[in-house]
């Protein structure tokens, strides 16, 4: 016990350490040190605070870089550092980018009223408009068998579908356009140290100078966080010309510096072989919430890795000891072990991220393990070949289990039409790539939607019993406190009411599991029916009690 309650204590201290250390490293990259003398020679000045009189002007070329062969596709005059706005322009794609190339986006800020090159203070970037990725097949109605493909001719559309069934032969991605292309400055007229120069910023600083004193350029930021593949259109050799939402705003040297190191780790993860959709998931996590927003996440998300670790820890601990299934639902234990597959195979249909996949994968075989340990299935191999031998129940497991039952069947009633329901609607109205993903979407979607029920039967168990002592709490608590912390966030964030209703459902029955608790109470200082006491090991009753 003193070991268990040692190991514990350590985690929690790393944690502490963890989160402490973040806190300082991001408040290391929000913060810069100002110039203590704005006149001295040391510092280096913003050649916005002049009030200069700007241009933007964005070009597309086949090469990143300024020497020749652009196009200029959008020219901001009067332009406003200070001012944010969105235009939408219609692009020319040239013959090479049809043919599965690449077009960059080549942005200036200069001097009003000249071009680019004819003013040596220019500042520009270049933005790559085309990706590379592996066209998505078609989603066909299961029912009719049609593609309802809208808003195209025909030999766009048989063009497509052969470089769709190309590609998918090849598994070669092909040229996408990126819809998107969206810019930064950073307004604040912020005077910068020489000497306390940050090195994220220094690649992005062009400075000269200007008699005794040094003066920086504007700083011009693409953000590629924003570049989502939601947002990507795939390029074929019919597509003569592409929209582009040219975004721009204003922001602060905090934001610019946040931004840059966590567009330098996104590279950094695709370099170590994460994908396009793993990076875009990690970009999603950034551009959908604001910074303050996002430090509440963190702090969320540490917490709840926290919390994950020591239900898992406490549910390995008494799935380890547990020998008896003495009032407990091995229906729900059952269920459990299903709902875990079925979301597994659905995240692995849907090609979703490693970092979700993985833990997936491993929750799946924790609890196959579990229901082995609940239905004492024991594996016994002969000339190669599995056998499998259940274990007997005693009188008090076949009393549970008569329960158990009793309580599946009055929740089919109610539980087998409303899942009948849901994937015949998903059959006759919604359109899926094959009947694999229609079988595996129903039934993900019937496991979101009334998992939840499938807690009900413990309860009636509990309830026919008269006890609770059976139940892990300690893993069991860690895990509805998880499950708070989630609905909570999810009830801050704007969504309809009845999904705001649908995410407390979880909490509802917990309290019930409480109010159970306290109902039927647990002596702690006594072996309890069952033989399991409260710290939940097995022991044997004594005659004394």
């Amino acid at each position: 016990m003193l070991l268990k309650s040692s190991f514990t204590t350590l985690v929690v201290g790393v944690f502490v350490v963890y989160v402490v250390h973040t806190c300082w490293v991001m408040y290391g990259i929000v913060y810069t040190k100002p110039c203590e003398l704005p006149s001295s020679t040391g510092c280096i000045t913003p050649f916005l605070a002049g009030n200069p009189e700007l241009q933007m002007s964005i070009y597309t070329a086949l090469w990143p870089n300024a020497n020749g062969g652009h196009t200029l596709i959008h020219k901001e005059e009067n332009f406003n550092v200070n001012e944010k706005f969105e235009r939408t322009v219609n692009v020319s794609i040239p013959k090479k980018t049809r043919n599965n190339g690449t077009l960059y986006a080549l942005v200036f800020v200069h001097q009003a009223g000249v071009t680019p090159w004819q003013d040596p203070r220019q500042v520009h970037l270049a933005a790559q408009l085309t990706a590379y990725m592996v066209p998505k097949p078609p989603e066909i109605s299961l029912i009719t068998g049609e593609d309802h493909t809208q808003g195209v001719t025909e030999e766009a559309r048989q063009t497509k579908q052969r470089k769709e069934e190309e590609s998918r032969m090849s598994d070669q991605p092909v040229s996408h356009w990126r819809s998107r292309l969206t810019l930064n400055i950073v307004g604040d007229h912020f005077v910068f140290d020489k000497e306390h120069l940050p090195s994220d910023v220094r690649r992005y600083l062009r400075a000269f100078q200007n008699g005794k004193k040094m003066v920086y350029l504007p700083l011009l930021f693409v953000d590629e966080l924003s570049n989502r593949i939601k947002d990507l259109l795939e390029i074929n050799s019919t597509t003569l010309e592409l929209p582009l939402t040219i975004s721009y705003d204003a922001i602060s040297l905090g934001r610019l510096r946040f931004w840059i190191h966590m567009q330098d780790a996104v590279y950094s993860l695709q370099q170590f072989g994460f994908t396009e959709k793993d990076a875009d998931e990690i970009k999603g996590i950034f551009t959908d919430t604001n910074l303050y927003f996002l430090a509440l996440t963190f702090f969320v998300a540490a917490f709840h890795l926290l919390f994950d670790f020591l239900a898992f820890k406490n549910d390995i601990s008494f799935w380890k000891e547990k020998k008896s299934m003495v009032g407990m639902s091995s229906k729900a234990v059952l269920w459990r072990c299903f709902s875990t597959i079925i979301i597994f195979l659905y995240l692995f249909d849907e090609q979703t991220s490693l970092l979700v996949l993985i833990p997936a994968g491993i929750g799946a075989v924790i609890e196959v393990w579990k229901v082995k340990k609940a239905l004492k299935i024991q594996v016994v191999w002969k000339g190669g070949k599995p056998t499998f031998l259940f274990g007997k129940l005693d009188e008090s497991e076949r009393k549970t289990g008569e329960y158990d039952t009793q309580a599946m069947k009055y929740l089919s009633y109610l539980l087998y039409p409303l899942c009948l329901g849901g994937a015949l609607y998903a059959l006759i109205f919604l359109r899926y790539k094959s009947w694999y993903s229609w079988l595996i979407n129903s039934m993900v979607n019937g496991v979101y939607a009334f998992g939840f029920l499938f807690m009900l039967p413990q309860l009636f168990v509990n309830y026919k019993l008269k006890s609770v002592a059976h139940l892990p709490w300690k893993a069991f608590m860690y895990k509805a406190f998880n499950t708070f912390i989630d609905d909570v966030f999810a009830f801050i964030i704007t969504m309809p009411t009845s999904h705001r209703l649908a995410c407390f459902r979880d909490d509802v029955v917990f309290l019930i599991y409480l109010y159970q608790r306290w109902l039927y109470p647990v002596d702690k200082t006594r072996v309890n029916e069952y033989g399991i006491s409260y710290d939940d090991k097995p022991k044997r009753k004594s005659h004394k009690d």
